[in-house]
């Protein structure tokens, strides 16, 4: 018999594609099941027509190379999750409390492909969606933003992952998961595309790919074959404590494959969290976290910019003002920022003066982000960076 995926239906969103046959989503967080239908009122819940559970085999998405005028010599290789973040039209209230939400593409690793391709660089995306109404979405937004998706995958057993997000008045966020499980869980190590990561110049990662089986797996390999091939292994933990069972369960998975990058970015956070409490502004606290293969360790402060560490020197760039609207993705667009100056030109690791520029620019490249609400819809383009520079000179 011929499953076919069932749709989420948000806000008078309706899934009137023939690919989709019926009305109901099954979403999950903390193990709770919610289906829902749409009404014009919003989100309404509705009782769950339950049906087997199948292991079915994943498919490739219909694959595009990618961006004609960029240079595939300097490709960066992203992998791990995409997903939708539900994000309120109205900052500082509670989740239950937004009147309404704008649906937009995310995911730590798809932000950071798209900023990276955006920028006029060349990226492609590792990962799996669900073969949903979100996950056909989700690959047409690869494809319109110029990034390779030959490395992606649909999964027919699991829907695609939803993130809602609360901002808080400060544009801050606050984070409500569904997976459990997310397509983005489920990709296999026979599913990766290892041609296309010995292609890569910069393999970059997170740590959510860390948390559960299969994708660990796939996770240890991928960056295994990078490794062998010379490729730069790019490391964010983007810590995201709600989706590890523990706080020590992620300080343990976030630090086991720590030693293996050439780059890492961290927050301010994240360094108290991975130092138990240590202070995240004193410098011999960082300078714990710098191993001795690491080429470059960055800590992005928000709006106050960035410090950076290599072995021969260090120092802070600092960032652009802007009126915050919502920070998120502001951090993946930093690093997308960072990673295309230096897969163009890895010399920029040995030179401080052009180092700092890179930075300024993947500061630059950050802050714009926070002025639109959403990641992807956010990221800025090349002209918008410099221009924004070039105010701050005039």
């Amino acid at each position: 018999m011929a499953l076919h995926p069932p749709a989420l239906c948000f806000s008078g969103v309706s899934s009137s594609n023939p690919r989709c046959s019926w009305s109901t989503g099954r979403f999950s967080v903390s193990s709770v099941f919610l289906p829902c239908t749409a009404k014009s009122s919003g989100l309404f819940l509705q009782p769950w027509v339950s049906f087997p559970r199948c292991r079915l085999q994943a498919k490739a998405l219909p694959t595009d190379s990618g961006s004609p005028e960029a240079d595939e010599s300097s490709l960066v290789v992203c992998f791990g999750e995409m997903l939708i973040d539900f994000v309120p039209t109205t900052s500082g209230l509670a989740l239950a409390e937004a009147p309404a939400f704008k649906k937009a593409p995310g995911g730590a690793p798809a932000n950071v492909a798209v900023g990276i391709a955006r920028l006029g660089g060349s990226s492609a995306l590792i990962g799996k969606v669900g073969e949903d109404e979100f996950g056909y979405m989700l690959a047409d937004i690869l494809k319109e933003n110029n990034v390779n998706n030959e490395g992606m995958r649909f999964d027919p057993g699991a829907r695609t992952a939803l993130a809602f997000v609360t901002l808080r008045k400060d544009g801050e966020r606050e984070f409500m998961f569904y997976r459990n499980p997310s397509a983005d869980m489920l990709l296999q190590e026979s599913e990766l595309d290892f041609n296309l990561i010995r292609k890569a110049k910069i393999f970059h990662y997170g740590s959510i790919s860390l948390i559960t089986e299969p994708c660990k797996s796939a996770h240890y390999a991928a960056a295994k074959v990078a490794k062998d091939a010379g490729v730069l292994l790019s490391y964010d933990p983007n810590l995201r404590l709600p989706l590890w069972p523990s706080p020590e369960s992620a300080r343990e998975g976030i630090l086991s494959i720590w030693e293996t990058a050439d780059i890492i970015k961290i927050s301010e956070e994240e360094i108290s969290f991975l130092t138990n409490g240590e202070d995240p502004y004193d410098d011999t606290v960082v300078r714990k976290l710098y191993h001795p293969n690491l080429k470059l360790l960055l800590v992005t402060e928000g709006p106050d910019g960035c410090r950076y560490y290599t072995k021969e020197f260090s120092g802070r760039v600092k960032g652009l003002k802007v009126d915050p609207i919502d920070t998120t993705g502001a951090g993946d667009a930093f690093v997308a920022g960072i990673l295309s100056r230096l897969a163009a030109d890895g010399s920029l690791l040995q030179d401080e003066d052009r180092l700092r520029v890179a930075l300024r620019f993947a500061n630059a490249c950050g802050a714009l982000t926070v002025t639109e609400r959403g990641a992807i819809p956010a990221l800025p383009t090349t002209e918008a960076v410099l221009n924004a520079l070039l105010k701050t000179v005039a």
